[in-house]
């Protein structure tokens, strides 16, 4: 018998929490009630025929705060049809992954009506989230209670009521015994081991394992440039012939690594399903706004805005404001080399301790300025993408990543470049290139773990008393847990995360060949960046929820781009040596046009490696092709079927019109 959601019960008596939904503390009640009564409708009358139920019933709302928060769950069976709908891809008992169907439910491994583990808490609170965002208006014209807030057939609910402020947010909850088991051996205890991937992608979805991946692969690929960077390192400074192996390693090691990170991306993704998983039509970005229109692909009503409009305001408002945020930077960077003037010249009349401590003052307070200058440039950054008023999601993340990464980039390495090619002062790039590097990671694990983590220690204590100092009979754990996340800071995504990975590569590859130890440097803050990150998830910051994902996305290409970079920069720091100036000490000219020659030979190399070495291992390539001969043989057999079946009703159809 095949089951339906109509059959579903959305009214157990118990169910375990997923996801918490927090509306506004003077959300009217016939607000409420309808949209508890859309989210545990049946799927038939356009509801997402899920569970639930408040926080805490009516008497203990009279007594205790929080009475605007709300439980979500779902039953096994729906959470099992709800990943059909989403198209999670799971294994086989024959050891191929498949789209998940609940009427094969039985040909997929560990399957068992009685195990509720068959879906990790991340996929389950995916599932939710995906239903939720489905709930979609039908006839209402506006939200109830609230005539201002309209809508419009096909509108996404949820969407609307966040934009309206009626919902404040919706996250998922922490699993506290599934939690503790990953803390203990993920970073409780500092040893140095490999992270465990699948349990972190278990817990919090593909997205951020890849990223906790891509951290631990870049970390243990930047040992063997520390290892043959510190030898380098006890040399002299001026001898460039010996950077001249290290460089031409650094450019083959780049192009490598990239290359290698794909393929063991590929597999991790093809276990999880993720490299299967077919890609949902994007839905408008929730602030996405415009006159009400008729989308040709779904044929939905939707906000429709002019892409002329849109092209205006990237072109004429956001560009000049870029390129002013640039101008600024470099006018920054002007007046950090006059402190390195005046730094220099201090040290040389006097030439005691205290000045030659001064000399890399400068260089820290502009290290200080820049991240708060990224910091500050974010923020508009994402002002301006926001108002440019993109319609999908991806659209407006690359537009956001291509405006920061330009200002980083520039901001960063502006000033070590006029260093390098304009001072041509090694001395002072190598002073520059360490204290940049030092500062900015010290900076970082300081503001994006560490303080965080000691504000929201000192909250928790806060809520425990609060909580302990109650005499209503409620379920105090789950109560203080609610209260406890609500008011923690929301994950804004790997974001950031990527970047500062980005930047270090920068640092490392761009002017290798001038300070090698700079991957040493990385290595020994990308160990402590590991648990730090790791704390930041579980203790510091809300749940996110689950996002599939295949790849680290954009990032690839911008690490790419980065390396190209840094062919151009190691050829022409080489170049500028005395020792290879001695031997072109006429002719400049064939200096530089064999300099252009290696460098192109050099990203040659590069490229062919690139093309040499595929993507996806043979393994995995085999199963892919496998998999879309058999879709193929099955759409076969069902075409076949239907024309089968064709065929045997137009005789009769003949037979009816001759007898009339």
């Amino acid at each position: 018998m095949k089951v339906t959601l109509s059959a579903l019960d959305t009214y157990e008596s118990s169910f375990t929490p997923l996801v918490v939904i927090e509306l506004a503390q003077d959300v009217k009640e016939e607000t409420k009630e309808w949209l508890k009564n859309r989210i545990i409708a049946k799927k038939k009358d356009g509801g997402a025929q899920l569970l639930f139920k408040p926080l805490l019933n009516k008497y203990e709302t009279e007594t205790l705060e929080h009475h605007n928060l709300y439980l979500v769950g779902a039953s096994q069976i729906r959470l099992l049809l709800g990943a059909e709908a989403v198209g999670l891809v799971k294994e086989c008992n024959d050891n191929t992954m498949r789209a998940f169907t609940y009427g094969t439910r039985q040909n997929f491994k560990g399957f068992d009506d009685n195990n509720d583990d068959f879906l990790t808490m991340a996929e389950c609170q995916f599932i939710i989230k995906h239903e939720l965002e489905n709930l979609r208006a039908r006839d209402e014209k506006m939200i109830p209670g609230y005539p201002q807030a309209k809508l419009y057939p096909g509108k996404s609910l949820l969407r609307r009521l966040l934009t309206s402020g009626i919902v404040i947010q919706v996250f998922p909850l922490h699993d506290p015994e599934a939690l503790k088991k990953l803390e203990d051996t993920w970073y409780t205890r500092f040893t140095l081991k490999y992270q465990p991937i699948d349990s972190i992608r278990g817990y919090f979805g593909e997205t951020i394992a890849l990223y906790f991946g891509f951290l631990e692969y870049f970390t243990f690929a930047l040992i063997p440039m520390a290892v043959i960077g510190l030898p380098y390192y006890l040399f002299a400074w001026e001898d460039y012939d010996k950077y001249v192996i290290f460089a031409s390693f650094n450019l083959i090691w780049s192009t490598v690594i990239l290359e290698v990170w794909k393929r063991g991306c590929a597999n991790m993704t093809y276990r999880w399903g993720t490299l299967l998983m077919k890609r949902q039509f994007e839905e408008p970005r929730p602030g996405f706004h415009g006159v009400l229109g008729i989308n040709s692909i779904t044929g939905r009503e939707e906000p429709v805005y002019s892409s002329f409009k849109r092209q205006l305001r990237i072109y004429l408002v956001s560009l000049p404001f870029v390129c002013l945020c640039l101008y600024f930077s470099l006018y920054v960077m002007m007046i950090y080399f006059d402190m390195e003037v005046w730094a220099l010249s201090l040290h040389e009349d006097s030439g005691s301790e205290w000045t030659n401590i001064l000399l890399y003052v400068p260089s820290i307070i502009y290290a200080i300025i820049i991240e708060i200058m990224n910091r500050l440039y974010r923020y508009a950054a994402e002002f301006l993408t926001s108002w440019e008023n993109h319609r999908l999601e991806s659209a407006y993340q690359n537009h956001l990543v291509l405006k920061v990464l330009v200002f980083n980039f520039l901001n960063c390495f502006a000033s070590l470049f006029y260093i390098a090619f304009v001072l041509k002062d090694m001395k002072l790039l190598r002073q520059s290139l360490a204290t940049l590097l030092i500062t900015s990671q010290l900076l970082n694990q300081i503001v994006e773990s560490l303080l965080p983590y000691w504000l929201q220690k000192k909250h928790g204590v806060q809520v425990k008393r609060r909580v302990q100092a109650l005499k209503a009979d409620i379920d105090v754990a789950l109560y203080e847990q609610v209260i406890l996340e609500k008011e923690m800071g929301t994950y804004m995504g790997t974001f950031d995360d990527y970047l500062e990975l980005f930047l270090q590569f920068g640092y490392v590859s761009l002017f290798s060949c001038v300070y090698p130890l700079a991957a040493a440097f990385a290595v020994l803050n990308n160990f402590t960046e590991v648990n730090s990150d790791a704390l930041k998830m579980c203790r510091v910051l809300k749940r996110p929820f689950s996002e599939p994902s295949a790849s680290i996305g954009v990032w690839q290409l911008a690490f790419e781009t980065m390396s190209v970079i840094s062919v151009v920069t190691n050829c022409a720091l080489i170049g500028m040596s005395p020792q290879v100036n001695a031997v072109f000490p006429e002719s400049k000219t064939d200096l530089i046009l064999i300099v252009v020659a290696v460098e192109h030979a050099l990203l040659a190399l590069k490229f062919i490696l690139a093309f040499a070495i595929p993507d996806k291992p043979r393994h995995i390539q085999m199963k892919l092709a496998r998999l879309e001969f058999e879709s193929l043989e099955a759409l076969k057999q069902q075409q076949m079927k239907l024309v089968a079946e064709n065929l045997k009703e137009e005789p009769r159809e003949d037979i009816k019109e001759k007898a009339a």
